[in-house]
């Protein structure tokens, strides 16, 4: 009865979890709907609800938005728009450093979280992986001396929770693996092991052999 039940948890539990993450993600943009006036909502145009059209308006909206961004009106009509918000003092602080952070993450130019590494934490001898976000700037690279990294230690099983550090890059060990293994690697708490560059050559290898 317990193999019986384990296997069942093995399972529905991964199952359970992908649905609730998928149905929070699209509760959250369905709530894009409220932009629209409330006959013009699909429950007073069809009389019933249909869950996920806030999604797909969601995804439109930021299509338009960077289609628009993108030739020299819409670069003209963000920059007034950004110097309005960087003049309001309180909403000055909170828009730069989140656009700073989103920047960094988002932009195809940028080098957060493009490269794992392994690094001894939370003490000497014990290790876990990070991720490369850049290098210390500012007034704190005033007060460290020598070649340092900045890096993110998520979390296990929850990545978004974590720690930031600064550490001698000569303390690191750069990973051949991408961050999306890592990541199932740190959810998994070490059950789903990534594949060993050896073995991802000899695959692709024989991939290329049969083609």
């Amino acid at each position: 009865m317990r193999k019986y039940f384990i296997t069942g948890l093995l399972i529905l539990v991964p199952l359970a979890i992908t649905l609730w993450v998928l149905n929070l993600i699209i509760s959250t943009m369905d709530q894009s709907l409220l932009l629209l006036p409330p006959s013009w909502r699909p429950e007073a145009l069809l009389g019933f609800y249909i869950p996920g059209l806030g999604s797909i308006l969601t995804l439109l909206i930021i299509f338009l938005t960077g289609l628009a961004a993108r030739n020299f009106i819409g670069r003209q009509i963000v920059s007034v728009w950004e110097g309005l918000l960087t003049r309001i003092p309180v909403v000055k602080s909170i828009y730069s450093s989140v656009k700073q952070v989103s920047d960094t993450l988002f932009s195809s130019s940028g080098n957060a979280f493009r490269k794992a590494v392994l690094i001894q934490y939370p003490r000497q001898g014990s290790w876990t992986i990070a991720f490369l976000t850049g290098t210390p700037g500012g007034e704190v690279k005033n007060h460290l001396q020598g070649d340092y990294i900045s890096v993110y230690v998520p979390t296990t099983p929850n990545p978004t929770s974590g720690f930031f550090l600064m550490l001698p890059r000569a303390e690191s060990i750069e990973l051949d693996m991408s961050v999306d293994e890592a990541l199932k690697y740190i959810v998994s708490m070490g059950v789903v092991a990534p594949e060993m560059a050896a073995d991802k050559k000899i695959i692709t290898d024989a991939t290329a052999a049969n083609n």
